[in-house]
């Protein structure tokens, strides 16, 4: 329903004067009221405190004070109005009122088209709640009425009330709505607590401030709290006024300077004149255009602007815009260079102390640096350094710039979907800057620095344009000699710039993007090279960034490999810096409060200060049960063990996956149950399993999602573990994706993947024949602690994995020698006759 709400507010301005003559009409005295009863119907309200002698409208919409208003009208005219303490409540009890208020006379009732009813009503007096009556339909309550107390005039009564009128008068002055009227009205008022009454229901008081006028019953000290009221809202009205008056005489003088420009430049004009400041300035920006050696086309560009900045007024919108981009024309390299000095040896020096192992990605950039020596217009292909988190992408692309003396510059594409990020804005919109790539040759100064383009595999696209589109010209050799910036709108070259791009994944780069970049692969690190990175590079940057000294703290390398082993599971070494952190925090503490140095950290003091270990890896298991298997994953955190299971319960065949699997991973699942159905005779299990029984594959973790068609032959390994009851090898692990034919593909991430394994302590791994090639990627020692065995088919498989592989071997018993089994063995056989056929052929 409608909130309570005064129809009009009798401080507005427009009803005010209207509100006082009528409150104060000669004629209108509180013998005019009838008798009032005890027993009285309440009205609360939300926004106003009624004064005696008040007249004002009111709008009612609640149903509780529709019917009180009713029983008002039906009872003899009258209500005790309460103010709410919150108007925010919508519903009031009677804790929620106020227990002073004023007995008004319901003059008129006129109900509205909406179900609200509006109301004018007179104040008579004020009265008091004993208590309420909530029995009714309606609020009621026990009343006493508290009577005006005569007052006697004196000297100091009278100087009050003059005051008062006084100060009544300013307040209405400064609101501009004084006049005779109310003066007359003001100065006919004699009695105080009238007075005092009739100007606190016309001045901006808060609903608590005037609940405390109306619950002063002394008529003299009610004048005096008035009188406090009355000059705070002068010195407010004063303070208003005093700010309208100055904010105005400000426009005027604007206005006023303005047209004085205005008539200036209109007689400079006609005499043929400018205005010395003006040329002072423009004959500056054409001296820095003169000396910025811009190319011919940008050079007439800026001439143009520069001539259409004389034209235009210092202060006008578009001399500021046409300002900025001069200045950015200005302050952008277009002939300055570093000179390159590519010393190889110094490069590789360079890398080497940088960066810990890489060795296959640091051969490629020093080829890259040497042909970029040899030939200096060369035009090679950018380079996309690709791999985890933290394996030292970025760090990379900072040390060719320092290899090669020249300033390095990122830009970080992760979460860009508009194309004014790169190409910019053009200058018509309000705010309008060049893209990225034109603000990082800015921050350069030089025309050849080497740019990192930090996570293309991160760009996305909305509406506003594809940002990877705009790339492509940036980052093509054939065409970014003249790259077009929105803002600029001048070609520029970027030919000489060294891009390098860094991504975590290549799904994501779009494909056009991609094929102008040669990608490197960065895999993950193995432990012994970041105990070797954390020895030579991130425990020194840790000391002296957590204020020790060098020969104030020492770590064990059993500490650090503690670190790397229980508190780490990353590819990269950020998560490791940041331990190494907390270590020299430790320490640094202890400095701090003045104990006795050196510090040396060894593995107990590691879990002292770092606390419990955070990953413990599980212990590679003695035995497996029937139908587990060990498989590889890759990760975007390195690679990792992952056990699948498989078990069969009586049932019809009904295939169950479970674990988060995406749709490759359940492909590669039913490609495994068709491959052991196909090919269930040779490895001597009953072909029917399937007719007989339910089948459900899991791979545990199941809050983690998993997909990738690696897979394949450990989902394969775990079906037939469990159909023939038959274990498989605990210290194997294997990878590869799986065919109906029983072929086993190449997949990606074998570093990593092996990595994984031999962090786990198993003892062979089986990785599909065609990524062989990929074991050059493997440090030596780490091959040392563990069997590759190489697969091209799925019976390949069998005799490495499981424990009793004999038990595969085809079956010839009576009751295999079903329709289906026989059917099998015919097959069986005729594959074995045409392979004895083809070897005698041959010999």
């Amino acid at each position: 329903m409608a909130d309570h709400s005064r129809g009009n507010d009798p401080r507005d301005t427009d009803t005010q004067e209207t509100i006082i003559v009528n409150a104060m009409r000669p004629d209108f005295t509180s013998e005019d009221r009838h008798e009032i009863p005890s027993i009285i119907p309440v009205l609360p309200v939300r926004d106003v405190v009624v004064f005696n002698y008040m007249i004002l409208p009111l709008f009612i919409g609640r149903e509780r004070s529709v019917k009180a208003v009713e029983q008002a009208v039906d009872a003899g005219q009258h209500l005790l109005v309460l103010a709410q303490k919150d108007e925010n409540v919508e519903e009031p009890t009677t804790n929620d009122l106020y227990t002073v208020g004023t007995v008004v006379n319901v003059l008129r009732v006129l109900k509205l088209p909406d179900s609200r009813v509006k109301l004018l009503i007179q104040g008579i007096c004020r009265a008091r709640v004993k208590r309420f009556q909530a029995d009714q339909p309606y609020l009621a309550a026990h009343i006493e009425v508290i009577p005006e107390e005569t007052v006697t005039l004196s000297s100091d009564i009278e100087n009050e009330l003059q005051n008062a009128r006084q100060q009544s008068e300013k307040v209405l002055a400064f609101r501009g709505i004084m006049s005779p009227d109310i003066s007359q009205v003001l100065q006919s008022v004699e009695d105080p607590g009238r007075l005092a009454d009739l100007i606190a229901s016309n001045i901006r008081i808060k609903i608590p401030e005037a609940q405390e006028l109306l619950e002063t019953f002394d008529p003299v000290a009610r004048i005096k709290l008035v009188n406090e009221k009355l000059a705070h809202e002068v010195q407010i009205s004063m303070i208003q006024a005093k700010i309208m008056h100055s904010a105005k005489e400000g426009m005027d003088k604007a206005q006023k300077d303005y047209y004085l420009r205005e008539q200036i430049k209109a007689i400079r004009q006609e005499l043929g004149e400018k205005d010395p400041s003006d040329d002072d300035e423009i004959a500056e920006l054409k001296k820095a255009l003169a000396k910025a050696g811009l190319p011919k086309d940008v050079k007439k560009e800026a001439d143009k602007q520069l001539k259409r900045l004389a034209s235009l007024h210092g202060d006008s919108a578009e001399a500021n815009v046409v300002h900025t981009y001069l200045d950015w024309i200005l302050s952008l390299p277009w002939k300055k260079t570093s000179k390159d000095n590519i010393d190889i040896k110094r490069a590789k020096d360079i890398l080497d102390k940088d960066h810990c192992g890489l060795e296959k990605v640091k051969d490629r950039i020093l080829e890259f640096l040497s042909v970029r020596k040899l030939k200096h217009d060369t035009k090679g292909p950018i380079l996309c350094l690709v791999g985890p988190p933290g394996v030292g992408k970025t760090s990379l692309g900072r040390s060719i710039a320092r290899a090669m003396k020249r300033k390095f510059q990122r830009i970080s594409l992760g979460g860009v979907h508009d194309e004014a990020e790169i190409r910019g804005h053009r200058r018509t919109y309000i705010g309008a800057l060049p893209g990225r790539i034109i603000q990082a040759m800015k921050q350069a100064g030089t025309c050849n620095p080497v740019i990192v383009l930090d996570e293309v595999d991160k760009i996305s696209q909305n509406y506003r344009g594809d940002p990877s589109s705009a790339l492509l010209e940036a980052l093509d050799p054939e065409q970014n000699v003249a790259f077009s910036d929105h803002y600029l709108n001048v070609p520029y070259d970027l030919s000489k710039v060294l891009f390098l791009c860094t991504a975590n994944q290549m799904d994501t780069i779009p494909a056009a993007l991609r094929d102008r970049m040669e990608v490197i692969t960065l895999s993950g690190y193995t432990s012994q090279e970041k105990l070797n990175i954390a020895r030579e590079h991130l425990l020194p940057k840790q000391i002296e960034e957590n204020g020790l000294d060098p020969d104030e703290i020492s770590v064990t390398d059993e500490a650090l490999t503690s670190v790397i082993q229980e508190y780490t599971r990353e590819a990269g070494v950020r998560t490791l810096e940041r331990q190494i952190g907390a270590l020299c925090r430790k320490e640094a503490r202890k400095k701090a409060e003045k104990q006795k140095g050196p510090y040396k950290v060894d593995t107990t003091e590691v879990r002292e200060l770092l606390g419990a270990p955070r990953y413990i890896d599980d212990k590679r298991e003695e035995k497996l049960m029937p139908g587990t298997a060990q498989g590889l994953a890759w990760t975007a955190a390195g690679g990792v063990v992952l056990t699948c299971e498989a078990c069969l319960m009586q049932g019809k065949g009904a295939l169950t996956l479970t674990g988060q699997l995406g749709d490759v991973m359940k492909e590669s699942a039913k490609a495994a149950v068709s491959l052991i159905r196909s090919r269930a005779f040779e490895f001597g299990i009953d072909a029917t399993f399937v007719e007989k029984n339910d089948i459900h594959i899991h791979v545990p973790e199941g809050a983690t999602p998993k997909d990738g068609p690696s897979a394949g032959v450990t989902l394969t390994t775990a079906l037939l573990s469990a159909i023939a009851n038959e274990p498989v090898r605990a210290d194997v692990c294997m990878t590869g994706e799986i065919t109906l034919q029983g072929r086993v593909l190449p997949v990606g991430g074998i570093k990593e993947k092996i990595l994984a394994g031999v962090a786990k302590g198993l003892g062979h791994v089986i990785i599909p024949r065609e990524n062989t090639k990929d074991l050059e990627d493997i440090p030596a020692d780490l091959l040392k602690k563990i069997t590759v065995h190489t697969v091209h088919t799925y019976e390949e498989l069998v005799p490495l994995v499981f424990v009793h592989p004999k038990h595969f071997a085809p079956k010839k018993s009576k009751k295999e020698k079903s329709v289906t089994g026989k059917d099998e063995e015919r097959k069986a056989k005729s594959r074995a006759a045409s392979t004895k056929k083809s070897a005698k052929n041959s010999g």
